[in-house]
C-alpha cells in the first residue's frame, strides 16, 4: 500500500515522525530500498521495537519539539513524513518543519475533515492510509470478477488482473483490442511468467491479463473481458 501513497527516490534522507504501524512499515520499505532514514517516536516501547527492527537512526522524543527535530538533522532532510495517528501533532510538526525548507513534507491524516487545515498552511501532500485501505476493500467487494487490483496515481486509474472469460475475446489479437482511450493491456501472465504483449499476441480462454484502466471506465472495460 505504501508505494501507492508515497513515492520517494533512492539515496534520499527521510525523517519520519511516528513509530507505529504506518511509520515503522514505511521506514522499513525506505531503508530496504536504499534510503537513509531517521525515525522519531515518543513512546519508549515503540522506540525499542523500531531500534531492534531498523537499520536507521531512531530518536525517542516528540517530533513537535524543535530540539528533537534538530537532533534528527531535519535541515538536511529531503523528505519529512508526519505519520502518527494524531492529526494535531502531525499538523504542528509539519508547520515547524516548513521553517527548515524541507523540499517535501507529507502528512498522514486520520480524519478527512482535517485535510483542509493542512492545505491551508501549505501542506499539500496529505495522505490517509485508512481511507486508501477502505477504498481498496470496497473495490474488491464490488468487483468480484477482478483477481487483484492496484490503485494508480491519485485514484483516477487502476491496474486490474483479469482472467479472460468472454468467448468473443478469445482468439483476438492484443492489437485488435488495445490500446484505447479507456484502457491498455499491459501484461499477460503464463506459467508463472509475465510478458509485455506484442500486437500480434492471440488471447486465450482463461488467460490472465493485467489491464491499466481509467477508474471511470472499470465496469465497461471489465465487461469486455469477463
Amino acid at each position: 500500500m505504501f508505494n501507492d501513497w508515497i513515492v520517494i527516490g533512492v539515496n534520499m534522507y527521510v525523517v519520519i515522525m511516528g513509530g507505529g504501524r504506518v511509520g515503522l512499515t514505511l521506514a522499513s520499505y525506505l531503508v530496504a530500498s536504499g534510503n537513509d532514514v531517521a525515525l522519531i517516536e515518543s513512546n519508549s516501547g515503540l522506540c525499542g521495537n523500531a531500534a531492534a527492527e531498523l537499520d536507521a537512526l531512531v530518536i525517542c522524543g516528540n517530533g513537535t519539539d524543535i530540539k528533537i527535530l534538530e537532533d534528527a538533522s531535519i535541515a538536511d532532510a529531503d523528505v519529512f513524513v508526519a505519520a502518527t495517528g494524531h492529526d494535531e501533532a502531525n499538523l504542528l510538526s509539519c508547520i515547524l518543519v516548513k521553517e527548515y525548507k524541507v523540499p517535501k513534507i507529507i502528512a498522514r491524516v486520520s480524519n478527512p475533515d482535517h485535510e483542509e487545515a493542512f492545505k491551508k498552511v501549505g501542506i499539500n501532500h496529505v495522505i490517509s492510509p485508512e481511507l486508501t485501505a477502505a477504498g481498496y476493500l470496497e473495490k474488491l467487494i464490488n468487483r468480484p470478477k477482478i483477481a487483484d487490483l492496484i490503485v494508480v496515481g491519485k485514484g483516477n486509474a487502476e491496474l486490474l488482473d483479469i482472467s479472460i472469460e468472454n468467448s468473443r475475446i478469445v482468439g483476438k489479437r492484443v492489437g485488435d483490442l488495445s490500446p484505447t482511450d479507456d484502457y491498455i493491456i499491459a501484461a499477460i501472465h503464463q506459467n508463472g511468467e509475465m510478458y509485455i504483449p506484442r500486437d500480434d499476441w492471440v488471447l486465450e480462454k482463461n488467460e490472465k491479463i493485467s489491464v491499466l484502466v481509467k477508474t471511470r471506465s472499470v465496469k465497461k472495460v471489465t465487461s469486455i473481458f469477463v
